[in-house]
């Protein structure tokens, strides 16, 4: 397998923390998120670090010499859509990794292992965690409906929730090489911007391809905000 790591951003939710650094590289319990996610990151065949703001600091760092490091350029006016669809992948299987998170390295086996070609990873035990870096009303405004059907084919994805969902979107996908490239064009195709779950659900609905999703309970923690490091610091297995 081959990963594509989407590391481009800067976080401004997280002020002055990223001031000199990208996102990826904040401190959370004495390590980075991006050395959280290392050991995660060698079991691939292949790993692509999509780079942007404050890029530098990745390609100089040892501890990612192995890996190809693309730039985007136009890291200022696009998103992790345009990021993800920069590589060029070779490995029969492809996975997309935001750079904003840490979770557990036995992911990997569960992508691996999946019997299902074209997936997206959601999460069963996130509201556990939620419950801890936000208000209820918060999590409202910012969570995500998600709808599946009894074979775990993904139906929505995206938009405002009236209630709490059973599932949030881990940002971790993984696709055949060829459809990672049917992907790419049908994007190409929108010639605009658009955010990552808004596309995955255009993609659903204009039916450019049939996604399924794999379910896990490991940890899994998202980093935007000051208080999602402090939270994070106390919930992180040792």
């Amino acid at each position: 397998m081959e990963v594509i790591y989407l590391a481009a951003g800067r976080g401004s939710r997280l002020g002055s923390k990223t001031s000199k650094i990208p996102k990826c590289l904040v401190n959370v319990k004495g390590k980075s998120i991006l050395e959280h996610n290392l050991k995660f990151l060698n079991k691939f065949d292949k790993v692509n670090i999509i780079t942007g703001y404050k890029s530098k600091l990745i390609l100089k760092n040892n501890k990612f010499k192995n890996f190809k490091i693309l730039k985007n350029q136009k890291y200022r006016t696009t998103n992790m859509v345009y990021s993800s669809f920069l590589a060029n992948p070779s490995e029969k299987e492809i996975v997309i990794c935001y750079g904003d998170i840490i979770f557990d390295n036995k992911i990997f086996n569960l992508l691996k292992n999946s019997k299902k070609k074209n997936l997206v990873l959601i999460n069963s035990n996130w509201l556990k965690y939620w419950k801890k870096r936000m208000t209820k009303k918060k999590i409202l405004n910012d969570a995500e409906d998600i709808r599946i059907d009894k074979n775990k084919k993904l139906l929505t994805i995206g938009g405002k929730i009236k209630k709490l969902p059973s599932f949030q979107y881990m940002g971790i996908i993984k696709l055949e090489n060829k459809n990672y490239f049917k992907l790419k064009n049908f994007f190409l195709s929108l010639k605009n911007n658009i955010d990552y779950t808004t596309f995955l659900n255009t993609v659903i609905s204009k039916k450019i391809l049939n996604l399924h999703c794999e379910i896990s309970n490991l940890y899994w923690f998202e980093i935007d905000t000051p208080n999602d490091i402090k939270v994070t610091e106390k919930l992180l297995p040792k």
